[in-house]
C-alpha cells in the first residue's frame, strides 16, 4: 500500500484510504493487512548477491577472450602460457570486486537506523510491538529518543522536534505540527505534518496513524536505489565495444588465415592450430590487468582525499566532468553547527552580546538544541558570579526562551531567540553603554545585518537582556 504525497492530503482522506480510526487496528486485521503488504523492513541484499558480482565481473568481452585462449592453451599443451593468463584475468577481476565490495553495504547502514520495537495501537490499547510487524492504519506513540519505525501522518504533537538528517542532510531538527499543509505541492522536506522511517525524534511527544511501511517508505525507495546495480559508466562502456570489436576482428582473421590455408592444400588440423596460435598472440593478455591498476591507483588516491570509491570505472568518468553539484551539509561541510560571530545590531563584534547568549544556553533547563552545544562549545566569558532564578522554556508561538539570572544584587531576563521574533519585543538598544531607544531606524539597521549574515551562510539567533 503505497500514497505518494500524503502529506498533502486532509486527515479524514488519509483515514477513508487506509479504512482506519484513530484508536488503531485490532490484532485480526493488523495480521491481515501484514500478509497483504508484507513485512516493515527494507529489502534485504540477496544472500549470494556478492558472489554474482564477483562472476559479473567474467561477462566483460576482453576477459572472456582471455579465458577462451588460456583454455585453447591449456588444450594444445601450453599450459605455462595458459597459466600465465588465468592468473592475469584473476587478479584483474578481484582486484575490482575486492574495490567495490568497500561499499557494499550502503544498505544496512541504513536499516541500522530502524526502531527495533515500536509504541503502537492495538485492540484498544498501547502495545510495545517489533517494528516489522507495523502496517498501514496503525497509530503509534513517539517520544524524545524514539526512531520513526514507519512513514506517518501526525495527528497529535507536543513540543515535536525531528531529526531529519538521514533523509534531507540538514543537521538541525525541524519542528512538526499536525495541521493540514497549503493547497500546493510540498517535498519530503518541506512535509512538517508528517514523520518518516528511520529519522530520529529529539523532543517533544507525538502521535501519528502510519501511512507507509518497508520498501514504500521514503527510506525504504533510498535503500532500494542503492541496492541497484549502478549504470554502466562511458568508460566501461567504452571498454566493452572495444572488447566487442576486438573479438570480431579475431574471429574474423582467424577464419581468414584458416580459409587461406585450406586454399592452398596445407593440412587441416595444421592450419586450424596456427590459426588458434594466432588467435591467441593478438589477445591483449596484460590489457584488463593494466586498466584495473591504473584505475586502483586513481581509486587509492581518492581514499586518502576521504573519497569512497564503489566503480573503479567511475574514476575516468570523475576525471571528465566539467561541473559537479552536490549537497552542502555532510558533503561540503561537516554538519556541525559552531558559532562563529557574535555581533551588535550593528553587525560589530560584542562581548557582551557573546556573555548574554552564553548566559542563557548555560543556564537552560532540558534537552539543548546544536546551536546551544555550539554556543557552549565556544570560548566561554566569565560567568562567575552569575546565579539562575527562574527560566520561561521555549514556546512556539513566542519562539524564544528566556533565563532570569542574577549577578550581586541584580536581577537580568536574558531572552534568545529567532531573531525577528526578539526584535519584535526590543524597545532599548545598548550603544556605547548607553540605552537608547529601538527605533524605527535602528530596526531597520538591525533587520539589514541579519539580512547579510543570512545572505552570508550564517544562521543567526537574536538576544536581548
Amino acid at each position: 500500500m503505497h500514497f505518494e504525497d500524503f502529506w498533502d492530503r486532509p486527515v479524514q482522506e488519509l483515514f477513508q484510504q487506509l479504512q482506519a480510526t484513530p484508536a488503531g487496528l485490532t490484532t485480526e486485521e493488523a495480521g491481515r493487512r501484514l500478509r497483504l503488504c508484507g513485512p516493515n523492513s527494507l529489502v534485504r541484499e540477496f544472500r549470494f548477491a556478492a558472489l554474482f558480482s564477483f562472476f559479473g565481473f567474467f561477462a566483460n568481452p576482453l576477459v572472456v577472450i582471455l579465458v577462451v585462449a588460456s583454455g585453447v592453451s591449456l588444450a594444445l599443451g601450453e599450459h605455462v602460457g595458459g597459466f600465465i593468463i588465468i592468473a592475469i584475468v584473476l587478479f584483474s577481476v578481484l582486484l575490482n570486486f575486492l574495490m567495490e565490495f568497500q561499499a557494499r553495504h550502503a544498505v544496512e547502514e541504513i536499516q541500522k537506523q530502524i526502531a527495533i520495537t515500536a509504541a503502537v495501537m492495538r485492540d484498544g490499547r498501547e502495545q510495545q510491538l517489533p517494528v516489522a510487524e507495523l502496517v498501514p492504519g496503525d497509530i503509534v506513540r513517539l517520544k524524545a529518543g524514539d526512531l520513526v519505525p514507519a512513514d506517518g501522518r501526525l495527528l497529535e504533537v507536543k513540543d515535536l522536534h525531528v531529526r531529519e538528517s538521514v533523509l534531507t542532510g540538514e543537521s538541525l531538527p525541524v519542528e512538526k505540527t499536525a495541521t493540514d499543509l497549503s493547497n500546493e505541492k510540498h517535498g519530503v522536506a518541506d512535509a512538517n505534518n508528517s514523520v518518516f522511517l528511520g529519522t530520529a525524534v529529539q523532543t517533544g511527544i507525538g502521535t501519528a496513524v502510519i501511512v507507509c511501511t518497508g520498501k514504500d517508505t521514503a527510506c525504504g525507495e533510498i535503500a532500494q536505489r542503492l541496492a541497484m546495480r549502478p549504470p554502466e559508466t562511458e568508460f566501461a562502456r567504452g571498454v566493452r565495444r572495444f572488447g566487442m570489436m576486438l573479438t570480431w576482428v579475431t574471429i574474423l582473421l582467424v577464419l581468414f588465415v584458416l580459409l587461406v590455408n585450406i586454399i592452398f592444400h596445407r593440412p587441416v588440423l595444421e592450419s586450424f592450430l596456427f590459426s588458434v596460435a594466432l588467435a591467441v598472440g593478438m589477445t591483449p593478455e596484460m590489457m584488463p590487468m593494466i586498466i584495473t591498476v591504473t584505475l586502483a591507483q586513481g581509486a587509492k588516491r581518492m581514499t586518502r582525499k576521504k573519497v569512497l570509491v564503489k566503480q573503479l570505472a567511475a574514476i575516468e568518468d570523475f576525471g571528465s566532468i566539467d561541473i559537479l553539484c552536490t549537497d552542502k551539509t555532510g558533503t561540503l561541510t561537516e554538519g556541525e553547527i559552531v558559532l562563529d560571530r557574535h555581533v551588535d545590531f550593528k553587525g560589530k563584534d560584542s562581548e557582551n552580546v557573546l556573555q548574554l547568549i552564553y548566559l542563557n544556553s548555560y543556564f537552560e533547563a532540558g534537552i539543548k538544541n546544536p546551536l546551544d552545544d555550539a554556543i557552549l562549545k565556544h570560548g566561554p566569558p566569565s560567568i562567575v558570579g552569575y546565579d539562575k532564578v527562574d527560566e520561561i522554556p521555549f514556546d512556539f508561538n513566542r519562539k524564544r526562551l528566556s533565563v532570569v539570572v542574577r549577578h550581586a544584587d541584580e536581577y537580568l531576563l536574558i531572552t534568545k531567540g529567532e531573531a525577528e521574533s526578539v526584535f519584535a519585543v526590543c524597545e532599548t538598544v545598548t550603544i556605547d553603554g548607553v540605552p537608547q531607544p529601538f527605533d524605527a531606524g535602528r530596526r531597520s539597521e538591525a533587520e539589514d545585518t541579519l539580512k547579510k549574515l543570512s545572505a552570508d551562510g550564517f544562521r543567526a539567533l537574536g538576544v536581548r537582556c
